[in-house]
């Protein structure tokens, strides 16, 4: 017998399916993104540059791509982190750090708790 595959999106319900995407833009509506024309300005000036740590790089565009201001394009973050080949915990831990913390801070990597241990070679 000849079998189909279908994807679990075909399979499932069109409520059920939506109701799933819903859920996936849950934590975006609690940390909603919106970039002052200075903030976007400076943003964008970082990625035409091309220079610095990669992973502020990243969170440029991420923060770039959520921005649902008037000139952003407010995306979501599954499409994010699709499009950036990233983990969706870091879009969303990016949304969140700008929201709660600022721009600087979102865009910093996030300090230890806890130095590293020191080893001593010797006697």
């Amino acid at each position: 017998p000849h079998l189909t595959r279908l994807s679990l999106s075909e399979s499932l319900p069109c409520k059920t399916r939506e109701a799933r995407e819903m859920s996936k833009r849950g934590p975006e509506a609690k940390f909603v993104v919106r970039l002052t024309p200075e903030e976007r300005e400076y943003l964008e000036g970082m990625i035409r540059k091309g220079s610095g740590a990669a992973y502020r790089l990243l969170k440029a565009r991420i923060l770039l791509k959520a921005d649902v201001s008037s000139e952003g394009s407010g995306w979501p973050d599954a499409r994010i982190s699709e499009a950036l080949e990233t983990s969706l915990s870091t879009v969303l831990r990016t949304r969140r750090q700008l929201v709660e913390e600022g721009l600087e801070m979102a865009l910093a990597r996030k300090k230890r708790a806890t130095p590293p241990s020191r080893i001593f070679d010797g006697e």
